[in-house]
């Protein structure tokens, strides 16, 4: 047989013929998954905007597809910031409406009192300021309440719009559903100039959407994380995510992901009540900032910047000590000591502190923790990333053009057939990726899976080959211990 099939082999003119494709001389090397973010979340309820997926590529294209303020929108603040500093993988929105009959949360700003002396004042909802408003002396209630919303209103990001009356400010999330009651309203000001206000906070949000048809339009692209801007406490839409992700591990599909939701809950226990509760949910995450005054949703965007932006750079690299810099953190008495860390990663509850004034990631984990279990296989996030990246390789070895009804001979069969493959061929190849593997620290003993790995041409298929990997992940640097001893010197007195 020929080594070249650039011209015919029934050709007898004379000519000169090229045949150019792509051929992986990587051999010995591995790819990184290139990551990819997918967001499932609503957008405005006062704007029309399609349901199909979308890739973005900044947030003000989010805000005017979906509505400034949106839960889109308000993500893409942090994952698309205009300074730049945010994910560098693509991210594809699959939007969601308002779920049938859905309420939007609502609450109210009361102004009351005459004003004895001029002041300032912003209003923050969800950790996002107001414009200013100065309050003179004397002013009517209704006046006051005029300000308020419009220097809410002036903020196109702000999550809600802000109605006047005579004597109170409606205040309505921008979108129906459950995920609205976490807003949170708060009036920044002087306390001594005549004016208070009352504040009720939003409620009433009900109905939140089903997540089932964005799911359904992801299709074949491997979305690696998917951050869900709905409500962690929303069981309905962790169901969901967790039956479509476990079908994502499947044999055939071999595309895990994981999905990530956000709690700025500062009760510890609370907090890990829901994760505690589904202890074999591999697929679904939380992340947490105690006591932020941000929306859960932007807690889990901002966190998530990090964690993709590194396992897409450095995929066995865990998540401590990374810094959500745009996360407002939560006070000081509200961050859990290491007693209360330990025990939320114990019951799959990432964790996070805050140093310098920054939020702080610490443990990154799923849900996965089976009951007598102590070493889980699906806890950490980065161990799952590990994975992504041996399937990725092992998919790019063996799903292609050159394995793809190539001849299959035995190991000790001659053959001038170029494009013939035997068992040890396949052998070769993970051997080869096994030594990338290692050498870029996503596994551990490499010679022992080399030294284990088979690769078998089946007794009752002739046209199948059998092929087993194992591997041994590499672990990460999470606990340091050291023991410290010391005594005292004392000089030698010399002898008389």
């Amino acid at each position: 047989m020929a080594i070249s099939s650039a011209v015919s082999a029934s050709a007898v003119a004379r000519v000169v013929g090229i045949k150019t494709e792509y051929k992986n001389m990587n051999l010995g090397g591995i790819t990184f998954l290139p990551q990819r973010l997918a967001i499932v979340g609503q957008g405005a309820t006062a704007v029309d905007y399609s349901t199909d997926k979308l890739q973005v590529t900044s947030a003000l294209e989010a805000a005017q597809t979906y509505g400034f303020g949106s839960p889109i929108h308000l993500a893409c603040l942090q994952l698309l910031p205009v300074n730049g500093d945010g994910v560098s993988v693509p991210v594809t929105v699959y939007p969601l409406e308002d779920g049938n009959s859905a309420v939007a949360a609502a609450g109210d700003i009361e102004p009351t009192g005459t004003p004895t002396e001029a002041a300032e004042y912003y209003v923050e909802i969800s950790g996002i300021k107001s414009q200013k408003f100065v309050i003179p002396v004397g002013q009517a209630v209704a006046d006051t309440c005029t300000q308020i919303a419009a220097a809410i209103n002036a903020v196109l990001e702000m999550p809600v719009v802000a109605t006047a009356g005579a004597t109170d400010v409606d205040v309505e999330a921008k979108w129906a559903g459950i995920s609205g009651n976490d807003l949170t309203i708060t009036v920044v000001g002087s306390t001594t100039a005549g004016t208070t206000f009352g504040v009720t906070q939003p409620v009433g949000g009900l109905v939140n959407p089903s997540v089932d048809d964005a799911l359904t339009q992801m299709g074949d692209v491997w979305e690696s994380m998917v951050l869900n801007l709905l409500n962690v406490s929303d069981t309905d839409a962790l169901d969901a995510y967790s039956d479509f992700g476990e079908g994502r591990w499947g044999a055939l599909t071999k595309k895990p992901l994981m999905v990530f939701s956000g709690s700025n809950e500062a009760d510890r226990a609370t907090a890990c009540t829901l994760p505690d509760s589904r202890s074999s949910d591999r697929v679904n995450v939380q992340l947490i900032a105690p006591g932020s005054p941000d929306l859960p949703l932007v807690v889990a965007a901002g966190e998530l910047v990090k964690i993709i932006n590194t396992a897409n750079d450095n995929p066995p690299r865990d998540y401590g000590s990374q810094r959500a810099k745009y996360i407002d953190p939560g006070t000081d008495a509200q961050q859990w000591d290491y007693a209360k860390r330990d025990a939320a990663v114990k019951a799959g509850a990432s964790t996070s502190i805050v140093r310098d004034g920054q939020v702080t990631l610490q443990d990154t984990v799923t849900f996965y923790h089976p009951q007598g279990d102590v070493l889980p296989a699906y806890r950490y996030v980065c161990d799952i990333v590990k994975l992504q990246n041996v399937i990725f390789n092992l998919n790019l070895i063996f799903d292609n053009p050159e394995w793809d009804g190539a001849p299959l001979i035995p190991d000790d069969q001659p053959t001038v057939n170029p494009s013939a493959k035997k068992p040890k061929t396949a052998r070769a190849a993970v051997a080869a990726m096994i030594d990338g593997l290692a050498e870029n620290a996503i596994i551990s003993d490499p010679e022992y899976s080399k030294a284990h790995t088979q690769a078998v041409i089946n007794a009752q298929n002739p046209k199948r080959l059998d092929i087993m990997v194992p591997v041994k992940l590499s672990g990460n640097a999470n606990i340091i211990s050291i023991d410290l001893n010391f005594g005292f010197y004392f000089d030698e007195q010399p002898l008389v």
